[in-house]
């Protein structure tokens, strides 16, 4: 077990290195399994349109780089794929499960198309689903088609004059789910004594009173222009460090098997927590490497909780 680096591999061997009951909080934006980009492909259909490019998304730019599956889907084989997604993070959950001290907190960044398959997964391998907290990232790109432009398209005007205010689509996605699990705590005991044992299993309400945060289950932080071009799903550090901070104490162990490019490695660097971190992309590990190395050469000065200390 290496702390307070990142390693480049497959997390699911990466992660065999660690022992039981060793980490105190895992902290991961998982892949959603919605085609975002080739790591997220995570099923076995994989035709010749997947993650194309269209003339539409060229002229919306950097936000919807290429074509994921419709919701419909393409083919039969299509309606296997929140199936496949289930058996994917049944590959890796079990060994979650037996590095997480009991009590001990998982955060998982999940979609909202397929939670709900993370969710039984990770009940299925015998963590308790605690919770989903809803982010509101505030701001969120929308690409609902009016219905009316593709009969425009067809020079079919009355319905779309019949149609006008109808779109194709979701509505703006500004809501993102964050599972909450925890590993069981000893049967017949409390989670008081839980506490006591292995320093885990409550959460500290004061911090969601530092992150200006109503005490429930809403957060509401904006990603910052820092917290973007690193990674195409790159998340707010200020949300990592909450998440940390509500869960764990300085000197415990952060750990996130889908690095990325490391901003919950960097959060619990800041935190003067330990982490670990694992990241099978050549290009996103370098450039965690880097990030981590830099952070590690300056020191840290909180903010947040010198505002805190004189609120």
């Amino acid at each position: 077990m290496i702390l307070d680096d990142i390693q480049n591999g497959d997390c699911k061997k990466l992660i065999k290195s660690i022992d039981n009951n060793t980490i105190d909080l895992i902290l991961s934006d998982i892949p959603y399994g919605i085609s975002v980009d080739d790591w997220d492909v995570l099923h076995n259909n994989k035709n010749s349109a997947l993650l194309g490019t269209s003339p539409a998304q060229i002229s919306a730019g950097n936000i919807f780089k290429k074509r994921g599956k419709p919701l419909n889907g393409w083919s039969e084989a299509d309606k296997l794929i929140p199936k496949q997604y289930y058996e994917w993070v049944s590959s890796w959950v079990d060994d979650w499960l037996r590095v997480t001290k009991p009590g001990g907190s998982v955060f998982v960044f999940a979609g909202r198309r397929l939670a709900h398959r993370c969710i039984s997964a990770f009940e299925d391998s015998g963590f308790i689903y605690k919770d989903m907290i809803a982010w509101d990232r505030q701001k969120a790109a929308h690409r609902a088609q009016h219905i009316s432009c593709v009969f425009d398209r067809r020079k079919d005007f009355d319905s779309s004059a019949e149609w006008a205010g109808w779109k194709v689509g979701n509505l703006r996605p500004v809501f993102e789910p964050i599972l909450w699990f925890m590993k069981p705590y000893k049967i017949g005991g409390t989670l008081a004594d839980n506490v006591l044992e292995y320093g885990l299993g409550a959460y500290n309400e004061n911090i969601l009173l530092k992150y200006n945060q109503k005490t429930n289950n809403i957060f509401s932080i904006e990603a910052q222009n820092s917290d973007r071009g690193l990674h195409p799903t790159q998340k707010p550090i200020k949300l990592m460090k909450l998440l940390i901070e509500l869960t764990t104490k300085e000197n415990q162990i952060v750990l996130d098997p889908f690095a990325g490019s490391s901003t919950t490695l960097i959060a619990a660097l800041e935190l003067n927590r330990h982490f670990i971190g694992f990241e099978q992309n050549t290009e996103y590990f370098n450039i965690s490497k880097k990030r981590i190395s830099e952070a590690k050469q300056k020191p840290y000065q909180n903010t947040l909780d010198i505002n805190y200390l004189q609120a």
